[in-house]
């Protein structure tokens, strides 16, 4: 029997409505939930864990699907949305899909295909987190947008293996992009806590108050819109992981209160007397280097090394080129799967440019720009005219400077030349193998050499 799909949460006013979705869910899913309300659905979001969400647009209330998604893809990264929506809402959908929600579905709803999508979209929810097994990838750590045989990815592999097991403190250091929070979750996967919560939050432009609140939870009237009790993040992570995404930019009061929540296992929710004991794992990031906030006295030294057991720094993509091809590979067919378009590949010629841009976003650009590509493709391969212009930043391999100033502003003309100059150096002049990695022949290459003055 096909293993069933996660968890998926229906939310809709309409009760009957609700309770049908969730029965006709219940032949592809494990466990199906139906609320009735946007603020049962955020409540339960933070007390569950859910693969899925399907959510009517339109619900009476304070909190619409939109409001859900929102507050969703910014506190809990791991469940996807999938909107249902009346024909007129449509364009508002296809904006929802660019903020984060997995896909919509016009009324009246056709069952046969929202299962398809719930099956898929819980698929996806799973990968974000899942390691593969040593049969599947020969003993490797394996996480959704992190992969790689580069010596400084190897060591992280290394240190995860003998880290993940047990309940030391983690510190993940990185530019924005390369996957630190990827990072966390295979920590948390292969940690004795993988069957408890893993619970993320970002940090950065929260105020005191609103991230003491979130962290620590707060009882009813403890301040303005404080309508009712609400637990924090710690409490909710009881026997799991919190994973503090951004921890540099936390204010230094509130790093005062962590630091005391850490060292005692006891958290005080905002408003109240009444201490709680709390066994969580803490797993921070941060793009900024915290070593230098603590010489410049923006952040604490204590603190710095309460949450320091273990430090491990992800390298940006630009530092592994080695690994650009197995990523693009791996891009190419998730996208492929996620929107059914028929891209099975990439020619030498455009993975040769994609292996020589500086990707300044990093492995999450690499991501977005290979589903760019694979959407807008009409061929079984991607060529280099599917990629955009944006990101044509190609490093430089030679002494050789491309004609235009700008890369970004690059004309297609500059762009092959800059492709072959590179392959050549790739190469050491073998144009034999140029032409292969180029995807042209020998007589195109030695013409277009000529063309480019380059021998």
């Amino acid at each position: 029997m096909k293993e069933k799909a996660g968890t998926a949460l229906i939310v809709d006013d309409e009760r009957d409505h609700a309770d049908g979705i969730a029965e006709a869910l219940d032949k592809v899913c494990a466990r199906t939930i139906a609320v009735y309300t946007g603020k049962d659905a955020l409540e339960l979001v933070d007390r569950e864990d859910i693969d899925v969400i399907v959510t009517d647009l339109k619900l009476n209330g304070d909190i619409d699907g939109l409001d859900i998604l929102d507050a969703v893809t910014a506190r809990h990264p791991r469940p996807e949305v999938i909107l249902i929506t009346a024909h007129g809402s449509i364009d508002t959908c296809k904006q929802a899909i660019k903020r984060g929600a997995y896909d919509y579905l016009p009324k009246p709803i056709d069952i046969g295909q929202l299962r398809t999508l719930v099956v898929q979209a819980a698929h996806k929810a799973a990968s974000q987190w899942r390691l593969a097994t040593p049969a599947e990838q020969e003993g490797d750590f394996v996480f959704e947008g992190i992969r790689g045989h580069a010596p400084a990815m190897t060591s992280i592999f290394d240190i995860l293996k003998r880290v993940a097991p047990t309940n030391i403190s983690v510190l993940i250091e990185g530019e924005s992009g390369t996957g630190k929070e990827l990072l966390a979750r295979a920590i948390h996967a292969n940690s004795r806590r993988w069957n408890k919560p893993f619970k993320p939050i970002n940090c950065a432009g929260l105020t005191e108050t609103l991230l003491e609140s979130e962290l620590f939870g707060h009882v009813k009237g403890a301040f303005t819109g404080a309508m009712t009790d609400r637990k924090g993040l710690f409490e909710i992570a009881d026997k799991g992981t919190l994973f503090m995404d951004e921890i540099g930019d936390m204010p230094l009061n509130m790093q005062a209160k962590l630091l005391r929540v850490l060292e005692d296992g006891v958290v005080v929710p905002v408003g109240s007397t009444r201490p709680t004991l709390v066994d969580v794992r803490v797993i921070s990031a941060t793009n900024q280097n915290l070593a230098r906030l603590v010489e410049d006295k923006k952040f604490r030294q204590d603190l710095y090394f309460r949450i320091k057991g273990v430090n491990v720094t992800l390298p940006a993509l630009r530092q592994r080129p080695q690994d650009i091809s197995d990523l693009v590979n791996y891009f190419i067919q998730e996208a492929a799967s996620e929107t059914g378009v028929a891209v099975s590949g990439i020619t030498d010629a455009a993975l040769n440019v994609l292996v020589n841009c500086d990707w300044p976003g990093n492995i999450r650009q690499l991501r977005n720009t290979i589903r760019t590509m694979v959407v807008m493709c009409d061929r079984d391969r991607l060529d280099v005219r599917d990629i955009p212009a944006e990101i044509h930043r190609p490093r430089q391999l030679t002494g050789a400077a491309p004609a235009a100033g700008d890369l970004g502003g690059m004309l297609l003309t500059e762009l092959e030349r800059q492709a072959i100059v590179d392959t050549l150096a790739q190469t050491e002049g073998n144009r034999e193998k140029a032409a292969k990695m180029l995807g042209i022949g020998e007589r195109t290459l030695y013409r277009k050499i000529k063309e480019f003055g380059l021998g």
